[in-house]
This record gives C-alpha cells, structure tokens and sequence, in this order.
C-alpha cells in the first residue's frame, strides 16, 4: 500500500474531493490514524461476539441486505477476513407470509445452554437459528418457520429481533419498527431456555423516539433500552435510550436527546442500528453510517464504525464519533503496513480517485465503470509477490485481469479473466515487474488494494 510524502499527497487529495462532495469533512487523519469505518466495505446493522480469542461481527450486506448475511472474523479487530453463514439464505427462511425482503438485522448470542443462537430479519419476519460455533454450521431452530410471522401485528414491521440473556441466563427477545419511517413500536417476551418458545404473550414497550433497532443494555442493575429513530436513508438516523427496572420495562426516555446522530463535521451521516459490548473494562459501541461521498436518495452504502459508550449512572453520555476510532483492548494499535505503491486508474467515480485504494483508509474508495483498470508502480523492478485486495461488495463476485510490465508499455497477462468473491482477495504475480494492472471488464468499487513486503 501507498507510504511517504508522495502517498500523503494523494491521499490527502482523495479525502478532498470526500470532502467537497460531502459537503464537509474534519481534517485528514493519518493513515495510522484512520480506524474507523472498523470494517472494509458497505455493511450495516451488526452483531458481534467473540468465542476463543476471536471476534465475530454478523452484518447485513449492502444495500438492503443480500440473499445472505456478512460474517467478519477478526483476532486483533484490525485485520478482517469475510464469509458468508450457511443460514439463513432468502431461498431457505421463507413462509406463506414472507415478503420480497432480503437478508438483514442479524443479532448473535451465546445461550446458556453453550450455543449459539441467531434472530434475524429474512422478507419482513423473524427466523431463529442456532449452531455450535460463531461460524456455525448453522440450522433453523424452529421448523421451517418464522419465529414472528410478518402479519403478527398488521401495519407494523416485524424486523430487527435482538436478543439479550440477563446475568441469571434468563433470555429477552425485543424487536419491531414501523412503515414508511414512522410509527415504530417495540415488542419484548421472555425467551424459555430452549430459546425459541415465548414464555408468556409480548409485551409493547414502546418508549418515546423509538422507531427501529432495540438493543438492550444492563449496567448497575439498570435496563437500558437503546435503539434507533429516523430514517436511515437521510441524515435524521440517530440512536436513543430509554431506562427502566426491569428488562420487560416500562421504559423511560430520561431526555429528549439522542447519543449518536449526525456530525457532518466529522464526516458523519445517519448513525445507527448497533450493538454495544465489552472489550477490557470499556464499553463500545458498533454502529454503521453512510459511506461518503453521501448523496440523499441515491444508493444505500452503509459502513461499520466503532466509538467509546459510557455509562454515569442511570445515564448514557454523549457518543463522541471518530475516524480514529478508540483504543481497544486486546486490538493491535494499527494495520500491518504494505510495501509502498503509487496508483493511478484510467477512470474513477467523483470523489474515488485511485489513491483511494491505497491510503489504509477504510472510508475511501476507487470506484470506475466498466472498463476501468487500476495500476500499481512499485517503484522499481522487483519480485511482486502476493497482494490483496479488498472489495466494498465482497459478497458479489469481482471480475478482473492480471497483467504486469517492467516499463509500463509491454504488458505480459499473468492472470486469466476470472472472478472472485471474499476479502481479502489474494493474488500473486509470478516474475519480477515495476508495474501491476487490474483490468476491470464489469467495473469496480475498490477499499484497498495492498502489497505485501
């Protein structure tokens, strides 16, 4: 990836042009400084556990879910390698009262009885799966049907289940939001240890400014009910909280504030629909917000993001976003530097200039039409070895061509046209060469393109 003065330079003018179109942007962080969006590409809503040293964030694929879930896994919360669960799947999770929606909204727990348990959103209903690792294999825990039917409440969104298991190992279900923006409600049922059946009938917990999203949050013997209001596809998405004494409420908003909403100044649009957990002794908060250069109506491209939450007593300060992103115990300090390139493309998207993909910037993006091709001068003629790429869509298959020059005019194709999906995408070139292209017959969204040194 791209270092020194001359990397800076482009970088810099890369998060300009961010910048200009966005509309505004805080000062450049370094590129060691830059750790937030936490994850490389376009994800939203996530859950995360983590099981043997090993972190796990399930995300809904972007836009608008996909016809599976993201799963990241990560041991040092900085270097990230994608998958996707083998359930759900739109094809699988589907009822007589399943709608056209896809994919989305997972939340991930561990039960007391040691497994792992899912509640996700697949065509506006809410499927439950378990499995014996993060990683799975995962199955449907309730007969090949929904756990919420779609028409459970008429006029409602049954969507966005999360669940919570108390300290006693008692389990909660919450979830619900509205139609067209408005008119959310909450919905909560005490979950019996088999973690499918309903305990009693669901209670409404409705709390002023709900509209989306619940996560439930225990500290000092409080309840603290967040979650999201607004419309996510503006600028108005933010994250609320409610208290109460008990994890089936009522819950109260303790002031008409949100703790994450949009900071243009920091280059934050419409944060929201998170998780909260514990690294150490601190607590964070996962979150996704839109990519930048954001455009009001255009497509939806969400990214994930982490900052610090804390608690002072029966209240929950202020979330202060960042593009640093927060120490975090047990994370390494930064991404493992590259061997040093300079980029140049043939063509890029306003605002996704090629420098994009090598500035260790998560937030940035080279993005070109059919095609473009992107190319690497590694300075001198040298063994090139492997290197990676990290696509923003993973999950759809990215069709290039591999070709390598030691002068930038012949050209030797080191690689047949084929596509790939995952990230990191690993390729080699054999021989010794100065410069590396990528041809993109389809087009390409690209986060990073890395060399190893």
């Amino acid at each position: 990836m791209a270092t020194g003065r001359g990397a800076a330079r482009r970088a810099g003018k890369a998060i300009a042009a961010l910048a200009l179109a966005a509309g505004c942007w805080a000062a450049a962080p370094r590129a060691d400084e830059a750790g937030n969006p936490l994850i490389p590409g376009y994800f939203a809503d996530p859950s995360i556990v983590r099981h043997a040293g090993e972190w796990f964030v399930f995300a809904t694929i972007d836009p608008w879910g996909g016809d599976t879930l993201g799963l990241w896994r990560s041991r040092d919360l900085r270097h990230w390698t994608f998958s996707t669960p083998n359930w759900p799947t739109k094809a699988a999770a589907t009822s007589p009262t399943s709608g056209k929606s896809k994919v989305w909204a997972p939340s991930v727990v561990r039960g007391r009885d040691g497994r792992y348990w899912m509640y996700v959103s697949v065509g506006n209903e809410i499927w439950v799966g378990t499995a014996p690792h993060p990683a799975g294999p995962w199955r449907d825990a309730n007969g090949g049907k929904p756990l919420v039917p779609a028409d459970y409440r008429p006029g409602l969104h049954m969507i966005d289940a999360e669940a919570f298991v108390d300290d006693d190992g008692q389990a909660y279900l919450y979830w619900g939001s509205g139609l067209n923006w408005v008119n959310g409600h909450c919905f909560v049922v005490r979950l019996r240890p088999d973690m499918v059946t309903f305990d009693g009938e669901p209670r409404d917990v409705t709390p002023a400014h709900y509209f989306e999203a619940p996560f439930m949050l225990k500290r000092n013997g409080r309840y603290f009910l967040t979650y999201s209001w607004g419309n996510t596809t503006t600028d108005t998405y933010q994250v609320r909280y409610a208290v109460g004494d008990s994890p089936l409420g009522p819950f109260t908003e303790p002031e008409d504030a949100p703790i994450l909403s949009t900071d243009r100044a920091r280059g934050v649009i419409s944060p929201g629909h998170h998780a909260v957990f514990r690294a150490g002794e601190q607590d964070l908060i996962l979150y996704h917000r839109q990519a930048l250069p954001f455009v009001a109506g255009g497509p939806v491209r969400r990214q994930i993001a982490v900052d610090r939450l804390e608690v002072d007593g029966d209240r929950l300060a202020r979330v202060v976003p960042t593009r640093a992103g927060p120490p975090i115990a047990g994370a390494a300090p930064r991404r493992a530097p590259g061997r040093r390139a300079s980029l140049r493309a043939s063509a890029a998207e306003p605002g996704h200039d090629a420098a994009a993909a090598g500035d260790d910037d998560y937030a940035t993006t080279w993005r070109a039409p059919a095609g473009a091709w992107l190319q690497a001068d590694l300075g001198a003629v040298a063994a090139v070895g492997e290197s990676l790429i990290l696509p923003a869509t993973p999950a759809t298959p990215l069709r290039f061509t591999m070709s390598t020059s030691q002068d930038g005019r012949r050209w030797r194709q080191v690689a047949a046209p084929h596509a790939a999906t995952g990230s990191p995408i690993r390729l080699r070139a054999p021989g010794a060469a100065r410069y590396v292209r990528l041809d993109f017959p389809e087009g390409a969204d690209v986060v990073e393109w890395r060399f190893a040194r």
